[in-house]
């Protein structure tokens, strides 16, 4: 068995056992593979051994790769789970099935102009909240959040799923995943995408619904040339 399909399966086991002790289904909660800087070689054995759904960061990385293994494998679903720059919002909204990080008025902007234009595309769209305030991260502010959902609706029309955050690194991930349910619960937000390789067992016991997980399906990344 190749490395990735063995760290596809441990994965799926962890998913399964943090299921469980949550008392909660194997299938309300997506696993998304997180593929980004790993070439079409490496995701080939991990489509092979059953995945569907695959993460990408960058969307010139994802256009280079995924269209030739899409259409070799038309079920696959792929996810934009890092920021998205306004002016890339046409290749997004034609290449992506979700996009996880929806976190600006001039975005939300950008996103209208391109669902009109491209009406047979229907990402799902999640809002993504900086729950440490770091400044260096995009996200909306927890405080804001309850606002910036309400113009996702009413301005711009925009049937928001879900929410999703990233926590500081270095600390304890499950306030941060808690203040994130907690956001989608009062919003009446059925998804929450949170929790990666070393906390997504934490985010399932707090009600993610989708986990992303990268270096434990892939292994390490690869150095940059």
């Amino acid at each position: 068995m190749p490395a990735v399909a063995s760290g596809l399966a441990a994965v799926e086991q962890e998913i399964a056992r943090a299921c469980r002790d949550a008392r909660r289904p194997r299938d309300s909660v997506t696993l998304v593979a997180v593929s980004k800087t790993f070439d079409a070689d490496a995701i080939r054995p991990v489509i092979a051994a059953g995945q569907q759904v695959f993460g990408e960061n960058r969307v010139q990385e994802a256009r280079a790769k995924w269209p030739e293994l899409v259409a070799a494998h038309p079920d696959i679903r792929l996810h934009l789970i890092g920021p998205l720059q306004s002016n890339k919002a046409r290749d997004a909204v034609a290449l992506f099935d979700a996009i996880h990080s929806l976190d600006r008025e001039s975005l939300c902007e950008a996103l209208a102009k391109e669902l009109a234009r491209q009406p047979g595309r229907h990402p799902e769209l999640f809002v993504q909240v900086n729950t440490g305030e770091e400044p260096q991260k995009a996200g909306v502010a927890p405080a804001e959040a309850d606002a910036f959902l309400a113009r996702c609706r009413d301005v711009y029309g925009f049937a928001v799923t879900g929410l999703m955050c990233i926590p500081p690194a270095g600390e304890a991930p499950g306030p941060h995943f808690a203040l994130t349910a907690k956001i989608a619960a009062r919003n009446g937000l059925p998804n929450l995408s949170m929790g990666m390789s070393a906390d997504f067992a934490t985010a399932i016991a707090l009600g993610a619904t989708h986990v992303r997980v990268g270096s434990a399906i892939f292994g390490g990344r690869p150095k940059p040339v």
